[in-house]
């Protein structure tokens, strides 16, 4: 990546001229590269990858914007999106994050965060989906809209991925269980009906850090969807602290089948991973099913 036409397009969108000193990489990311690029006007974050990455770059940038404008929980603030002959890149606003609060009272700025995302999901569409297709780590992800969830998440989440899988080679007992959940799955929701919630998409720990007392949240693959789905994504890899639990349900309780569900919505990112990563996940997603099957 050429620091000086990234500059460049920073200038451009900001109007004003900017001169280069410094940039830091960032480590975290699997899929693109990032750095700190500290210039005369200010510090910012710069995630970027091969010229082809635009389009990411640019819903990602989107999906930011939507999340800022819902003031639940705060985001780095996108400001450009271009590209080269030989990269793409997105330069939003640096934060100084830090994995867990750096203030005296913990519990408290998790218990806040987890009502701000009980806030986030209360903006609310009329439809589940969203006006663009986007991704989840490096998988397209369609978010075509829908009038019914289970059959917007059967076949834009669940379907699209096995479909992938069997691409990739997991075809056997993963597809024989897979179309069995497909074809049952509606009977998990006998009892409770979604509404089209702003959901982060995939709001695992890596994705959710603080400045201060403030939680934020970045990397979106956003969609409005059923809230549940973000929670069980976050109970996936690891979880968050038990205050954040705590908060959000303050905020809003969660309905008493959300447990009968959840595998549901971890399974769509156990086949993401498995398409992204390879054959560890397989077991894992398999195990999935296999609770969901017995669920039923």
């Amino acid at each position: 990546m050429k620091v000086q036409a990234v500059v460049a397009s920073i200038a451009a969108a900001r109007g004003v001229p900017l001169t280069p000193r410094t940039t830091r990489p960032l480590s975290g990311g699997t899929i693109h590269a990032a750095c700190h690029l500290s210039c005369d006007r200010g510090d910012y974050f710069v995630k970027y990858g091969r010229a082809d990455s635009l389009p990411m770059f640019e819903a990602e940038a989107a999906a930011l914007r939507e999340l800022a404008a819902a003031e639940a929980l705060r985001v780095p603030r996108p400001i450009c999106c271009d590209a080269s002959s030989s990269h793409a890149w997105l330069v939003c606003e640096y934060l100084p994050l830090t994995a867990t609060p750096r203030v005296p009272d913990v519990a408290a700025a998790w218990r806040s965060a987890g009502r701000g995302l009980a806030a986030l999901h209360r903006v609310r569409s009329a439809q589940f989906g969203w006006h663009r297709d986007n991704w989840i780590g490096s998988t397209p992800q369609p978010n075509g809209f829908s009038d019914d969830w289970v059959t917007f998440f059967r076949q834009q989440r669940l379907q699209f991925q096995l479909q992938l899988a069997a691409q990739h080679g997991f075809t056997g007992a993963l597809q024989r269980k897979g179309e069995r959940v497909l074809a049952e799955m509606e009977l998990l929701f006998d009892d409770y009906q979604p509404l089209p919630s702003l959901l982060h998409g995939d709001l695992w720990r890596g994705n959710l850090a603080f400045v201060g007392v403030d939680g934020v949240i970045f990397d979106p693959a956003l969609y409005y969807g059923d809230r549940e789905s973000d929670l069980a994504m976050s109970e996936l890899f690891g979880g968050f602290a038990s205050a954040f639990y705590a908060g959000y349900r303050e905020a809003w309780p969660l309905d008493g089948g959300y447990a009968r569900r959840r595998p549901l919505y971890q399974l769509y990112h156990l086949l993401n991973h498995l398409n992204i990563f390879g054959g560890g996940y397989a077991a894992d997603a398999e195990a999935a099913m296999d609770r969901l099957l017995a669920a039923i």
